[in-house]
Parts: structure tokens; sequence; C-alpha cells
């Protein structure tokens, strides 16, 4: 090798070198500044590739609480559904499946999150109407029936399981929905916490949102995406029933559902972008990617 041509190499090996090292630095600039501009954003959905399952809660045969004014829990809970997917799909989630069995449980709890698992949902959410234990309930007499009733706990409340496959996300939606329904005018229920619904009593995880842990709902616990239970409100209060049966009661409610699935959707995406950007940035990955070592 000439002088010259030694010369022009190792020139060569250091301007090498030197693009490098910036390359390397700049893939950790990347990664250390990712997490700081990589804010969730509206945008960052795509609501067309978002499937949300809605599965209403009971059967027609066997159709849960009974109402203060005797209307069967089903019926509630299949127009507020009709509502919530309207809405959905009105806002770009035309993906959204109504799920509607006519299997009794248990078999038909199981079903339901075979389902949502074979749909490959993005999120699933039953939809229920609260009522309260029976010892709880008072007589009354309403259009010629003996019907029960307990003016006490209205509000809504939201129930996730820590034995869903996707446990942090369901608690995070359902911190979404709970702000989203409060933004909306409406409140949760405590009473899930008092002595006095015995083995009924459960634990409240999100005191701002009015989120409740309920380990062993098979629809929350068999399925693999995130999922949560939403009792709307209290059928078993009289005023509050009122309320419900209105499609101003349903609106808000389904208002709530389109802002919470919304910024959901945007988290999840974010989530998927940012775990890309970590694996490009990984030391490991990025300079043999490009340099094509193996």
């Amino acid at each position: 090798m000439t002088p010259r041509s030694a010369a022009s190499f190792f020139v060569f090996l250091i301007l090498s070198v030197a693009l490098l090292a910036a390359f390397a630095a700049g893939v950790r600039t990347a990664s250390s500044e990712e997490p700081a501009l990589a804010q969730p954003s509206v945008a960052a959905c795509r609501p067309t590739d978002f499937r949300v399952v809605l599965d209403v809660g009971h059967t027609a045969d066997v159709p849960g609480a009974i109402s203060a004014h005797g209307i069967p829990e089903y019926v509630f809970n299949m127009r507020l559904a009709a509502d919530v997917k309207d809405a959905l799909v009105k806002a770009g989630f035309d993906k959204t499946v109504l799920l509607v069995t006519d299997q009794a449980p248990p078999l038909g709890l199981f079903e339901r999150a075979w389902s949502a698992n074979k749909l490959n949902a993005d999120l699933f959410v039953s939809i229920h109407h609260d009522s309260v234990p029976d010892y709880l309930l008072q007589s009354w007499e309403y259009a010629g029936h003996q019907e029960h009733y307990n003016d006490d706990f209205p509000g809504y409340a939201i129930f996730i399981s820590n034995e869903n496959a996707e446990r942090a996300a369901s608690l995070a939606f359902g911190h979404l929905l709970g702000k989203a329904l409060q933004a909306q005018g409406l409140a949760y229920t405590p009473h899930y916490t008092l002595p006095l619904m015995r083995h009924r009593r459960r634990q409240l995880i999100d005191a701002d949102a009015g989120v409740y842990r309920y380990d062993a709902l098979v629809v929350l616990q068999r399925t693999r995406m995130p999922a949560v239970l939403l009792e709307a409100g209290s059928i078993v209060n009289r005023t509050e029933e009122l309320d419900m049966a209105t499609p101003e009661r349903r609106g808000r409610i389904s208002t709530a559902f389109v802002s919470a699935v919304t910024e959901f959707c945007a988290s999840r995406a974010l989530a998927r972008r940012n775990h890309r950007m970590r694996r490009l940035a990984s030391p490991d990955f990025a300079p043999r990617h490009r340099l094509g070592i193996r």
C-alpha cells in the first residue's frame, strides 16, 4: 500500500467511525427524549381499526334485576347498549359489536367471553343496571302490583378483574370511563364498600373514578382483552330509574363512552408506537440492523 492510499484508507476509517458514533448518539438521544415527546393524542387513534364489544348483560329469559316499576334489567341493558353502539359507530368506531346471547348462566357467561376472544376485540364492556341485595329492598304498590325498591344508593359502578389478561389496561379504561361519566354530571355509588353489602362488598381500587375490583366475574376474568363491567345506575332507585329510562340519560352515557373509548384507543396506539421506538432505539437492535450484522 502506498503512503497516499494508506492515508486515504485511514481518513475513510476515521470518518466511518465518526458516522457510527453520531448515529449511536442520535439513537440514544431519540430514546431519552421519546417519553417526553410521545404524548397521547386523539390523532393517534384509528377508530376503524379498533373493535369494541358491547355485551348486553343477562338474557330475555333470565333478565336480571327487576326495577322499582316492574321492568326487567335486560330491557334497560339492551336500550343503553344499542345507543352506545350507535354513538361509537358515528364516532368512527364502525367495528363495534353488540353481543347478545340467549344462553343462560353459567354457560352463557363463558360463551360471551369466548365470543369476544374469537372476535379479537380490543375492548370488552359488559353493560348492566344495578340493584341491591334482597334484604335491602322495600315493598310498594305500583300500577296495581307489588314491586320492590331501594332509594338509598343511586349512581354508577365500574368493575374490573385482577385475573383479566390485561388488568392494568382494564383499570386504565375504567378510570377513563368513570371520569367521562362524571364529566356528564353522573356520580358513582359508594355502597359496595359498606359492611351492609356482606359478601357482595367490593374493594374500591379507584376512588377517583368509581372502579371496583371483582375478580370472579367470568366475562372479565376469561376475556383476553381489557374488560370492564358497567352498572349504569340503580333501577331499584325510583328516581334514578325514571331518569335512566330517558333518551337524554342514555345520551349522556353514550357521550361518555365515546370520549373514554377515543382516549383509550389513542393511549393503546401510543403504547404500541413507544414499544416500537424503544425496540428501534435499543443499542443491540439499531446498529446490528443497519449494518446487517447477524
